[in-house]
């Protein structure tokens, strides 16, 4: 029990909240109540959470040394012992071989988009994760492809402002996480891409990013495209949830020090989470008021 408990802990299911986004498409499409769309975008995002944990899986066999110097990483299963190393390897290949079977069963273009994010995060783990800049950009192009995939599981176009607005907020996300490493962890347990970082530049990226998030969400709401399909031009009154948000996480990371994990701000913060159950209930009273 306590090899299971460790490989489910190695699986990250804390992180799994990333993989809502596959949602994206089926809620903006006006099609959470479709029982012929919504089983299978909740089946893709299963799927998600079970290769993105057999990632994980990969990540801690890679960084295992280094995670043992990091002050928090060295408790993880594989760094501090609790898991041997080849029933982690076990793992691993059994978890991204079921997801990417059950993702290509699913349907032949989501399984592409999925084995892609595998190939993608594999070469992070292995290279690009220790490249300045480079490193965030993969990071954000796996959310990219969270948003992609919730489309093709359901077959329905989805908004290129949408996507872009996507990848400036996992810009913000993954740069305020580069920036608390940076401030906290000691040289000796710093991932080499933290040699390309200060904390200046950090605040500079953050800055450009945050202010290109609030504006694509903006052009996105009042979008032609976006007011013809869903028959109003309403959803730009969920700005204001947006720019709390955002200003919060802000908060979080210059004033209360936070940053380094996304997911547990996103489960801990109580402003926070009132703010995205606020914005859930907005977007569904604009979008499905008429059903």
């Amino acid at each position: 029990m306590k090899t299971i408990a460790a490989i489910i802990e190695s699986l990250r299911p804390k992180q799994w909240t990333k993989n809502l986004l596959l949602l994206a498409a089926l809620i903006f499409s006006s099609n959470l109540f479709n029982p012929a769309l919504s089983v299978p975008a909740f089946e893709a995002f299963f799927v998600f959470c079970l290769i993105s944990g057999s990632v994980y899986l990969l990540n801690d066999l890679i960084d295992k040394k280094q995670d043992r110097l990091h002050p928090t990483k060295k408790y993880r299963p594989i760094a501090s012992g609790r898991l041997s190393t080849g029933t982690a390897a076990a793992a691993w290949v059994i978890a991204a071989a079921v997801s990417l079977s059950w993702a290509f069963a699913l349907n032949a273009s989501f399984g592409i988009i999925v084995l892609s994010y595998f190939l993608v995060q594999a070469l992070y783990s292995l290279l690009l994760k220790n490249l300045a800049i480079v490193d965030i950009f993969v990071i954000a192009l796996g959310f990219v492809l969270r948003v992609i995939a919730g489309a093709a599981i359901i077959k329905v176009p989805m908004s290129a402002w949408f996507i872009v607005c996507t990848m400036f907020l996992s810009l913000f996300l993954a740069l305020g996480k580069r920036r608390f490493e940076l401030v906290t962890v000691e040289s000796g347990a710093r991932r080499a891409s933290l040699k390309g970082y200060s904390v200046g530049l950090l605040d500079q990226m953050m800055t450009i990013v945050t202010a290109c998030t609030v504006m694509t969400y903006a052009l996105y709401t009042m979008a032609p495209e976006t007011v013809n399909k869903f028959h109003t031009a309403n959803l730009i009154y969920t700005l204001p949830f947006v720019l709390f948000g955002i200003f919060r996480y802000l908060y979080l990371i210059y004033t209360e020090g936070k940053g380094g994990s996304p997911e547990d701000i996103l489960l801990s913060d109580n402003p926070l989470i009132a703010d995205i159950l606020l914005y859930g209930a907005a977007v569904w009273y604009i979008l499905y008021k008429h059903i």
